[in-house]
């Protein structure tokens, strides 16, 4: 295989465009093995890593400031790639219908610098058969060439859990998948630059792109399932994380719990799935209830909030109330398609005004999405209400002892109000000191 040679003795660049959550720890991680382009449309973001900084805090600002990947927002130097991977982000609509664009128009230009003989692998999550029937055609409408004859193409599915210190891109297996054996062992070769965990090789494109679909699908259904039951055990006035403690002592227990389903895989793909399916004539019943649990757990937690807070003999509008944690999952700065935020907004609707506390977000994308105050832990004061929404490490380190601090001094500790959607702290503990507290 000449190519993955010239790409291995670095006569040859590898490229990824889109540097995100999955494209910069992968250009960072091949920048150690090969030469290496980084290129992003976004020039605010080049320039923020190019100053070494990571505010994905998925590598870390000294592994920016050290790394060779050369980083560009100069689509032309893609000509001096042999192999391109696609890793941009395959929103939905407000519909829920697929939102293509960002992969259709990383096509695009990629097909207007890409040079003959090269290999273009998309990471990007898609419904089967856009790789082949969407993106391959704009490739040879803007290349002027033949796929097949003059370029490759192929499909790997993104498997980078952000926040995830134990499961790392490089062991985490990684599915490959190209239009011919022969491209399928290159990719495969290429990867395992960077995969200690190895690869494995799926029969087609088809397969690759459903098998990413399918495991965030698998993973969605049985957290609603998870939430199904938290919803059903709340009226039963059962806590529901004693029944999941009781129902893991059996070894086929799956370990999954309740809580607010979103980020950018999870909350997305199952859409995609649901879509292309509709689009064949098969309406989905499981993976669409799934959904629409999960979708609307916000409305749920926030409606427990008002209760809990009426119970307490709050006025819920002069209340302070501090949200504790907005991005989609712990540990994590990203907020998108976060349920977290859902939260904020529901009970802005109802014109209580809150606050939010979370030490990882990234500050320009919280401003971006919410006109709302962002507080540091440590100034977290006279609160009537603490709503823990994700489990971030500094919320896990704080002790019951430790909330008495933040809450209104003056009042009656069954006044105090502790949601607690990701079973932080030990009801019973919490309820000892006299709090109001409600879980998932």
């Amino acid at each position: 295989m000449e190519l993955v040679e010239r790409i291995r003795t670095k006569k040859d660049y590898l490229a990824v465009v889109g540097l995100g959550y999955v494209g910069l720890p992968m250009a960072v991680a091949f920048a150690e093995k090969v030469k290496t382009l980084g290129f992003d449309i976004n020039e605010e973001k080049i320039n923020v890593y190019q100053q070494g900084i990571d505010p994905t805090n998925e590598i870390g600002d000294e592994k920016i400031k050290s790394t060779a990947v050369e980083f560009t927002t100069d689509p032309a130097r893609l000509k001096e790639a042999k192999v391109i991977i696609v890793a941009v982000p395959t929103p939905v609509n407000g519909d829920k219908t697929p939102n293509l664009a960002p992969v259709i128009n990383a096509s695009k230009l990629i097909g207007q610098n890409l040079s003959q003989g090269s290999i273009v692998i998309f990471e990007s999550t898609v419904y089967p058969g856009v790789t082949e029937d969407v993106c391959i055609p704009i490739l040879e409408k803007e290349s002027g060439l033949v796929c097949g004859k003059d370029f490759k193409v192929g499909y790997s599915p993104e498997r980078i859990n952000p926040g995830d210190k134990v499961h790392r891109l490089e062991n985490i297996r990684k599915v490959v998948a190209g239009m011919d054996e022969e491209t399928v062992a290159a990719i495969a070769a290429v990867y395992e630059f960077i995969i200690h965990a190895g690869v494995y090789k799926a029969p087609s494109i088809k397969v690759a792109e459903a098998a990413k679909l399918a495991e965030n699908a698998q993973r969605d259904i049985n957290i609603a399932f998870m939430n199904e039951l938290a919803m059903a055990f709340d009226r039963m006035r059962i806590n529901t994380k004693d029944v999941i403690d009781a129902m893991n002592t059996k070894w086929n227990a799956l370990g999954f719990y309740p809580g607010l389903v979103g980020g950018h895989c999870i909350g997305v793909d199952p859409y995609y799935f649901i879509y292309q399916a509709e689009m064949l004539g098969y309406h989905s019943q499981i993976i669409a209830a799934g959904r629409k649990i999960n979708d609307n757990m916000g409305v749920f937690v926030t409606d427990n909030v008002i209760k809990k807070m009426i119970q307490a003999d709050k006025d819920v509008k002069k209340s302070n109330i501090y949200i504790m944690g907005v991005t989609f999952k712990e540990n994590c700065p990203d907020m998108r398609n976060s349920k977290a935020v859902d939260v904020c907004k529901y009970l802005s609707a109802y014109g209580i005004k809150v606050k939010v506390v979370d030490p990882y977000v990234d500050q320009a994308e919280f401003n971006k999405e919410l006109d709302i105050e962002l507080v540091d832990l440590k100034n977290v004061r006279n609160a009537d209400c603490l709503v823990f929404l994700v489990a971030h490490q500094q919320f896990k380190d704080l002790r019951p002892e430790d909330l008495a601090g933040m809450f209104k001094q003056q009042e009656l500790q069954a006044q105090h109000v502790v949601i607690d959607i990701k079973s932080i702290f030990e009801q019973k503990t919490i309820e000892e000191k006299g709090y109001c507290y409600w879980s998932l």
